[in-house]
């Protein structure tokens, strides 16, 4: 979830980058560095839903 959330800022700090407007003081390089935080966050595991649900299959498959 925090990638996506991730890859939204980065376009919107890019677009506000090749306009050249500033919102509130907020700049294209604001929103960059917004998002490789959001990226490293994500990168740590914080935000990801996962439910296990005990088996070690990468598919998430139970075996009967």
């Amino acid at each position: 979830m925090l990638a996506i959330v991730a890859a939204i800022v980065f376009g919107l700090g890019f677009l506000l980058d090749l306009v050249g407007v500033r919102i509130g003081g907020f700049s294209g390089m604001t929103f960059a560095l917004l998002g490789l935080t959001l990226l490293a966050l994500h990168q740590a595991g914080i935000g990801t839903a996962s439910i296990r649900s005990g088996t070690s299959n990468w598919r998430g498959r139970t075996r009967r």
